[in-house]
């Protein structure tokens, strides 16, 4: 499932395409067809992102509403849209662009209620400049769950999965088996602020990367990582090879269902 940052590239892409000027909305599938025509030729006034949660926003009002899940993709080109090709829930076309989505968990449209009601079901995102995670922190410090657990929650934080929620353990330095009551809000505070930098640069980037200047692969010497998702990163899927800082093999073990990994000495309970 993609991160966070990724569905923010997305906003800022379609924003790009499409903002300020009526848009053609379709469904070739018909699983969105109704919701489409109610959309259909209307002016795309904005878009945004709330953690993995995508907004086209249109005049009137109304917003589609759509969550990738695990399978949902986009593709995009210039020019008049090609035939359709495959299930396609979405095509927006404006003449100069069009746009497919395919496979997603959510695509919908939402009056301002349910908008409203959706973003409050949603903890706060790192990528929003409005937010210092004080809403996040209250719920992280009641929670005896494990660390990885509480920050993968999009209901406690908005957009961080489990690479960037691995990582910022790691960089932390805090076991992600730790209880959320032994956060402290000095190092909440410095999770927090290192998810805004990691992720604006996964912004910048279209890549996740976490690892500091002296840990890249041209500063020790070492082959790039070579992983279907990219990046540097210091323990993520990295299980029995060298943590970059203390050589100590990274381990993994499934925690809330999913695999957590960890340097057993930088990341040593205290």
């Amino acid at each position: 499932m993609p991160e966070g940052h990724t569905i923010h590239r997305l906003a800022e892409r379609h924003r790009e395409l499409f903002a300020g000027r009526p848009v053609a909305v379709a469904s070739p599938q018909g699983r969105f067809a109704a919701d489409a025509l109610r959309v259909d030729g209307r002016v795309l006034e904005d878009t945004s992102a709330h953690g993995k949660h995508l907004f086209h926003h249109y005049a009137g009002g109304e917003t589609v509403h759509v969550h990738l899940g695990l399978y949902g993709k986009f593709s995009d080109g210039d020019g008049p849209a090609p035939a359709p090709v495959g299930e396609i829930r979405m095509r927006m076309a404006n003449g100069s662009h069009w746009l497919d989505l395919r496979g997603p968990t959510a695509c919908e449209l939402l009056d301002p209620a349910q908008l409203e009601a959706l973003h409050a079901r949603l903890g706060p995102d790192p990528l929003d400049p409005s937010s210092d995670g004080s809403a996040a922190y209250g719920v992280i410090r009641a929670s005896t769950r494990p660390l990885i657990a509480l920050l993968m929650d999009q209901s406690i934080v908005a957009g961080a999965g489990l690479i960037y929620a691995t990582e910022a353990l790691f960089r932390a330095g805090l076991p992600p088996t730790a209880p959320g009551t032994r956060l402290s809000r000095r190092k909440w505070d410095g999770i927090w602020s290192d998810l805004r930098l990691l992720m604006r640069a996964g912004v910048a980037e279209g890549r996740i990367d976490t690892v500091h200047s002296a840990h890249m692969p041209e500063a020790m010497g070492r082959a790039p990582r070579v992983d279907r998702h990219g990046g540097e990163v210091y323990v993520y899927r990295r299980t029995g090879q060298p943590c970059l800082v203390c050589t100590t093999p990274v381990r993994t073990a499934v925690l809330n269902a999913r695999n957590a990994y960890w340097c057993p000495r930088c990341q040593k309970a205290r």
